[in-house]
C-alpha cells in the first residue's frame, strides 16, 4: 500500500530533532541523500515549515526549497524601496496546513470573489486557480497526495476570500490523518538535541 510506503520511508530516514522557540524540529537524511526539514508547533503537533534539500550531481548541497511555511525573501536587502515595493504587490503562493486540510494562501489577489474558480483537474492531478477575467492562473499538485497514490476528489475541495487573499482547503483524507498520527508517535522516539547545538534544519 501506497501509504505505509512512505511512511516507511520516513521512519527508514535517520532523524535528529530539536526543540526550540515552541517548535520541534526535525532533520529527515534519506538513503539518496535527499533531506527534509519540518517544524511542528509543540502543543498541537501542527506542521508549520516543510522544506528539501538535494545535492547536486557533483555533490554539492543545493538551495531549501520550502514546501509548507512562509517563502524566504529572496534578496530583499539588495533591492530600492521602489523594486520592493512592486515586489510585494505580486501574487505570493504559499501553503500553510491546517490539522485537518492541506491549505493554501494566496495574497495579493485584489479581484471580487465571485471571479475565483478552483477545481481539480483529474488528468494532471493538481488543482486548478482560475479567474473569470483571466487576471490569474495558476496549478499546483498537493505533494502529500502524490506521496501516498491518493486519487484527487474534487468534493474535499474549497475556497474563501478576504482581505486580498485567497485561502484554497483540501480536506485531508482518512488515510493521511492515520498516517500523520502514526509519524508524530514515530517522532516522539526521535531523542531530542539541546537547543543551544547545532541543528541541520537552520
Amino acid at each position: 500500500m501506497a501509504v505505509t510506503g512512505w511512511l516507511e520511508s520516513l521512519r527508514a530516514a535517520e532523524k535528529t530533532a530539536l526543540l526550540q522557540d515552541g517548535r520541534r524540529k526535525v532533520h529527515y537524511l534519506f538513503p539518496d541523500g535527499k533531506e527534509m526539514a519540518e517544524e511542528y508547533d509543540e502543543k498541537t503537533s501542527e506542521l508549520l515549515v516543510r522544506k528539501w534539500r538535494v545535492k547536486s550531481a557533483l555533490g554539492a548541497l543545493g538551495q531549501w526549497q520550502i514546501e509548507v511555511g512562509e517563502p524566504a525573501p529572496h534578496g530583499a536587502g539588495n533591492l530600492g524601496p521602489e523594486l520592493i515595493k512592486e515586489s510585494n504587490a505580486n501574487p505570493i503562493f504559499m501553503r500553510k496546513d491546517t490539522k485537518m486540510c492541506f491549505q493554501w494562501r494566496i495574497r495579493n489577489l485584489p479581484y471580487p470573489k465571485d471571479v475565483y474558480s478552483v477545481c481539480v483537474d483529474q488528468k494532471e492531478r493538481c488543482v486548478v486557480v482560475r479567474t473569470t477575467n483571466k487576471k490569474y492562473y495558476k496549478k499546483f499538485s498537493i505533494t502529500d497526495l502524490d506521496r501516498y497514490q491518493l486519487p484527487l476528489d474534487d468534493s474535499l475541495l474549497s475556497f474563501a476570500y478576504a482581505n486580498c487573499t485567497l485561502i484554497i482547503s483540501y480536506q485531508k483524507p482518512k488515510e493521511v490523518l492515520v498516517a500523520e498520527s502514526e509519524l508524530q508517535k514515530e517522532l516522539k522516539k526521535v531523542k531530542m538535541a539541546h537547543s543551544d547545538g547545532d541543528c541541520k534544519t537552520q
